[in-house]
């Protein structure tokens, strides 16, 4: 794919190999243009380094000169003592917990750290436009190319796209890079990482050429079984001459046949932009839907004199969606409850520096939940996540991170949405999250402004705002909004939509239940929460109390719990030593916590879902009552203890059901039956003391490019093969042919490094992320030892793969 690739998306791939390992391979270029990966041979230093200050005359004067930066800013500057890395990289998540840290961000010291690369260009690549792409740095950043200030970024999760095309160098003349990162500024209050810990791109394209994120192409329905594509391309001409272009749009369908086109002129003048725009029409499509994702491509091409000078291939899906007052979303004419969730972006041992493929590995572990919305709060997410989005089927609330009408940050919700326009995935746009200001006028006429910035480049989805007050102040942001969302507000449902009955509502944030996995009692004293959902926070309720509000009002397009991960920060209600937070369905591992299953039981509906809590090693118990709950979808459940019925009740969809069993060592199972006939089955069992460690890997085989990763689970098992839910063990971990690049156990309160090479089991788990080498293939093998143990290896095929194009490693 060509210049302009910033729009492209990874190409469908089969399920044995997770597209999102390779999203970054699809962004390869064809023809003149190419965006090429910047992500590796970078040098990097923690920690500021002192920028020269002038005292001579001549100082003075020559420091106010173009490319006159000095210091590690500097072009010469000798950066060879510093440390080697990759991107994408936070460096706040390898330091240590400190307890007079920000509570916020995990009690991780964050600070000031710089990052430099040199490159060379071709003298082939004069007269090309050269952009250099950032797609996020925590938190704000000035970049300097070759001794000049080119950017100032004040948020951590909007990318910065830099023309570098007058400051380049070429042939043996060195270009340097470098960037300094200040983390300290806080955007949010939870966990935020700091670094380059987005991808970096450098992007060659030819003097005309199609501009990132400049094709908009998002379809229309106009009758039964017609289409219309409305496409418009922004073409750029960096040239010294004015330019004439024929633009060509093409669709082509899932199967690679082009199925409408069309063609139109443009005459652009030297430094100025053209917009081509033309409609295509097209019947018989396959729809985009949250069970067969169908994903179409837009192919623009830019031709001068009849040669291609410049192409993009855009991603694009027929659906339609619409939010009525009265019955909640439909998507595709279809009613569909939102059954949501919101999430953060950090993962265990990776901070928020996370492989494409660690991004596909968690929305699958939330399709495999029944989830199937996204609110990525409180913020734009990664392209890499709405790419999965798009491809896995599910449904997004796209949010804007600062609340704030001055033009600096109306460019960030403007760059949001050009961005991210093109995903069928995206439902909603939301401006903010819980603002003080959104029950006064001022967030009314705050909001309007935004809206109508939103509304100017997309008009075919709506604008929402979080709301957790003020919904009934005279003047409101609810007012200003097409979708009024709702956070932390069940008592306010119905009295709201009596008061505004033509006001489309959902719930943008509910919840905030707390638990630890594989904990079924609460200690205050021991920072550990019970998984029996039995504690919210105040503002909050349980996960069962909450989603029955909202599946019993259609009225409420849906839910967004808070939150479908654990992450860093926000240790509510506890403080030090607890790091992370428990709000999570899974924890910060991705590890199924007991709301994984009421969910599952509430949301599945294509499959008998069935399982029981707590796990069945009660030593030092017996004859005590303990508390079993079966989570299940079926009509009936029955349970058993060794063989004895115990009873059989009718599945309650919204508070499980519950026994208190005196406990014996054994076998409880349970059975679900639907029509009278046995559709489900599970067991737990007392198990032994464990005896081996054992390696599951998530995927079976890694491109060998240097990217792809996968996470790995550690247990440990008893003679019988069993997992031992209750071990607690230390584990080391030895690889070959690859690497590990972080480690968790879902343990709120472990300070361990989370990068290394050890971490110890917490109730029964943990989890090692493994990453192939450049240029590997062959196998990568993983190894666990655990004192007293039987060793555990575990074996992922590794198939050679060049990874994406990109810029060589400097000398």
């Amino acid at each position: 794919m060509a210049a302009g690739a910033a729009l492209t998306a990874p190409r469908i791939a089969g399920a044995a190999e997770p597209a999102a390992a390779k999203a970054s391979s699809a962004l390869t270029a064809s023809g003149p243009g190419e965006r090429l990966s910047l992500d590796l041979g970078w040098r990097f230093h923690l920690g500021d380094v002192p920028m020269p200050v002038p005292h001579t005359g001549d100082q003075s004067y020559a420091s106010t000169k173009a490319g006159a930066a000095g210091g590690a800013a500097g072009l010469r500057y000798d950066a060879s003592a510093w440390r080697k890395l990759d991107l994408p990289h936070d460096f706040v998540v390898e330091g240590p917990f400190l307890e007079t840290a920000n509570v916020g961000q995990g009690y991780r010291p964050k600070g000031v750290a710089w990052y430099r690369r040199t490159l060379r260009l071709d003298p082939a690549d004069q007269g090309k436009h050269l952009e250099l792409q950032f797609d996020g740095i925590a938190t704000n950043a000035t970049v300097w190319v070759n001794g000049n200030v080119v950017a100032h970024s004040w948020s951590a999760y909007s990318s910065i796209y830099i023309d570098i095309t007058a400051l380049a160098r070429f042939g043996d003349e060195l270009n340097a890079i470098a960037v300094r990162v200040d983390a300290d500024p806080l955007e949010g209050c939870w966990y935020e990482g700091g670094g380059i810990y987005r991808h970096a791109w450098l992007v060659k394209r030819p003097p005309v050429h199609l501009i990132t994120d400049g094709v908009y192409a998002h379809p229309v329905k106009e009758g039964e079984d017609l289409w219309r594509l409305p496409v418009e391309a922004t073409v750029a001409n960096v040239g010294e001459a004015a330019a004439d272009a024929e633009v060509e749009m093409v669709l082509v369908d899932a199967d690679g046949k082009p199925v409408a086109h069309a063609r139109t002129l443009l005459a652009i003048a030297p430094f100025e932009r053209g917009v081509a725009r033309r409609s295509l029409e097209v019947t018989g499509v396959k729809l985009w839907s949250l069970e067969t994702p169908t994903l179409y491509r837009v192919r623009t091409t830019v031709r001068q004199a009849g040669t291609i000078v410049d192409e993009a291939v855009t991603l694009c899906g027929f659906r339609t969606q619409r939010f009525d007052p009265d019955k909640g979303f439909f998507l595709n004419d279809k009613s569909v409850k939102i059954q949501g969730v919101c999430i953060h972006q950090d993962h265990a041992g990776l901070g928020v520096a996370l492989p494409d493929s660690i991004i596909d590995f968690r929305l699958r572990r939330l399709k495999a939940l029944g989830c199937n919305a996204i609110r990525s709060s409180h913020n734009a997410p990664t392209r890499e996540l709405l790419d999965a989005a798009d491809r896995l089927g599910f449904l997004v609330m796209d949010e804007n991170r600062l609340f704030n009408t001055s033009p600096d940050y109306l460019r960030l919700v403007e760059w949001m949405v050009r961005r991210d326009r093109n995903h069928p995935s995206v439902i909603l746009w939301s401006v903010f999250n819980e603002e003080p200001l959104q029950g006064r006028r001022e967030g009314y006429e705050m909001v309007r402004r935004m809206a109508a910035v939103v509304k100017c480049l997309d008009t075919t989805r709506p604008v929402t705002a979080a709301m957790n007050s003020g919904m009934f102040s005279p003047k409101n942001v609810s007012q200003a909004v097409d979708v009024v969302g709702f956070n932390y507000q069940i008592a306010v449902y119905d009295p709201f939509h009596s008061a505004n009955p033509s006001k489309p509502m959902t719930s943008s944030e509910d919840t905030s239940a707390v638990s630890t996995r594989g904990e079924y009692a609460t200690d205050m004293n021991a920072h550990v929460l019970t998984s029996y959902d039995d504690v919210a926070r105040p503002w909050g309720a349980t996960h069962r109390a909450a989603w029955k509000a909202i599946a019993a009002r259609p009225f409420v397009a849906g839910a967004f719990v808070w939150t479908g991960f654990d992450y860093r920060g926000e240790p509510q209600p506890f403080e030090w030593p607890t790091a992370s937070s428990s709000f999570g369905i899974m924890d910060l591992c991705g590890f199924e916590k007991a709301a994984f299953y009421i969910h599952q039981a509430q949301w599945v509906k294509d499959r008998p879902i069935l399982h029981l809590i707590p796990h069945w090693n009660w030593p030092g118990r017996e004859g005590q009552p303990i508390r079993v709950v079966a989570m299940a979808n079926t009509e009936t459940v029955a349970l058993m203890l060794n063989g004895k019925l115990i009873g059989e009740q009718k599945v309650d969809p919204f508070e499980m059901n519950e026994w208190q069993v005196p406990y014996v060592p054994g076998r409880l199972e349970a059975v679900g039956k639907t029509a009278g006939k046995i559709v489900a089955h599970t067991v737990v069992e007392t198990t032994g003391a464990p005896v081996a460690l054992r390696l599951t890997p998530d995927r079976g085989s890694l491109a060998g490019d240097g990217r792809d990763a996968a996470p790995v689970t550690a247990d440990a098992i008893d003679a019988r093969g069993r997992a031992v839910p209750t071990a607690n063990l230390a584990v080391s971990f030895e690889i070959d042919g690859g690497r590990i690049i972080g480690l968790g156990n879902g343990d709120a309160n472990s300070h361990e490094p989370e990068k290394g090479a050890a971490r110890r089991l917490y109730n029964g788990l943990a989890q090692v992320i493994v990453q192939s080498e450049a240029g590997g293939s062959g196998v990568l093998v993983l190894r666990a030892r655990a004192e007293g143990l039987k060793a555990a290896e575990a074996r992922i095929a590794v198939r050679a793969d060049r990874g994406p194009p990109s810029v060589p490693r400097p000398d």
